[in-house]
């Protein structure tokens, strides 16, 4: 493997993977069936653990305002 480049913010090196491995995902009919498995797993008793965590990822970080 050779050596990678650091592109620094705005790595299209990194947004052209990300677009592609999001294009394949729909492409291969993945969205559906993982929106079912969200769904099952926010309705279940892990939902309120869910929803926890999800108000945690949403607060800002340290030394953020």
């Amino acid at each position: 493997m050779g050596q990678q480049r650091n592109e620094g913010e705005g790595n299209r090196t990194a947004d052209k993977q990300y677009v592609d491995a999001t294009k394949r995902f729909i492409d291969e009919g993945k969205v559906e069936p993982a929106a079912e498995q969200a769904k099952k797993a926010v309705e279940s008793a892990e939902g309120a653990e869910l929803r926890k965590a999800e108000e945690k990822a949403k607060k800002p970080g340290h030394g953020e305002q």
